[in-house]
């Protein structure tokens, strides 16, 4: 049978292991790969496996091997072989970022093809946002232009000719790069579907985000295959202008990949830069 985790505790039949934003069920049959019955209980930060008896089979197609020349045939003593996967049957809801939001029930073969697979999942409808609003605005506040069904590509012409405003900052290297700035708000209300009625109850959620574009790549990993950071968003805090948000995030310590840490220096408000491909 194979891990459960990287930190399993193993007793005989039974495996503990931390399993935090999950509850459910589970009843397995196991595979060629991890043969054996088995159940899994997860819930309170924690699952337990439990080493069963056959109590369910799992799902086996015989097929025949093309592949396999007359020696092997001859060999085996037959031209065909059982595919096996993993049937299973029981239930588990997660925490995807909305509380216990997601549901999965299975219910037989696990085959991981939708044509076969024997199981059925759903985010749970009233606990999800649904977005109800995109719009752009001035560095000064004023509302510029908000995104129409059914008109994406428009909004985005919009979204590049609302006024930015650019800021000079030092890399972590002494090159100085401009940062091109945009403000960008999203609205959300509680509830999918017929469920949308719980927008009244529940104060809906706004972000405001910093949109930012570097004239140049940015991080100890610019010039290399992996490439710096040529740009990203940041979250706004409540009344904080372009200037103030981008101060704080220069001020802040940054992370590079396999955990590398990198730092820049505010400079001050800068002139457009040319595009990156010019």
């Amino acid at each position: 049978m194979n891990r459960l985790t990287d930190n399993d505790r193993n007793f005989g039949p039974f495996t503990f292991a931390r399993w935090h934003k999950r509850f459910g069920i589970g009843l397995s049959s196991g595979d060629d790969e991890s043969p054996g019955n088995s159940l899994l209980i997860t819930g309170f930060g924690w699952a337990l496996r439990i080493a069963l008896p056959t109590i369910i089979q799992p799902h086996r197609e015989k097929k025949i091997a093309d592949s396999w020349d007359e020696e092997t045939v001859k060999r085996m003593g037959r031209n065909w072989y059982y595919n096996t996967t993993e049937c299973e049957f029981g239930f588990a809801l997660s925490d995807m970022g909305n509380g216990y939001d997601f549901l999965q029930v299975h219910f037989g073969q696990q085959s991981g093809d939708s044509r076969t697979e024997k199981s059925w999942c759903c985010h749970l409808p009233w606990k999800q946002w649904k977005s109800v609003r995109t719009s752009v605005y001035s560095p000064t506040g004023e509302h510029f232009a908000s995104l129409e069904r059914g008109k994406f590509f428009d909004y985005m012409k919009r979204k590049e000719e609302c006024p930015k405003c650019h800021f000079g900052f030092e890399d972590h290297d002494g090159e100085m790069i401009v940062a091109t700035c945009s403000i960008e708000e999203h609205e959300w209300h509680r509830g999918e579907g017929w469920f949308s009625w719980l927008r009244f109850f529940y104060p809906k959620k706004i972000r405001r985000s910093l949109d930012l574009k570097f004239s140049a790549e940015v991080g100890p990993e610019k010039g290399s295959w992996k490439g710096g950071t040529i740009g990203h968003g940041i979250e706004m805090m409540a009344g904080e202008t372009p200037r103030k948000a981008f101060e704080r995030y220069c001020a802040k310590e940054h992370d590079a990949r396999q955990g590398r840490k990198f730092r820049i220096r505010f400079i001050g408000p800068a002139a457009e830069p040319a595009p990156m491909h010019a």
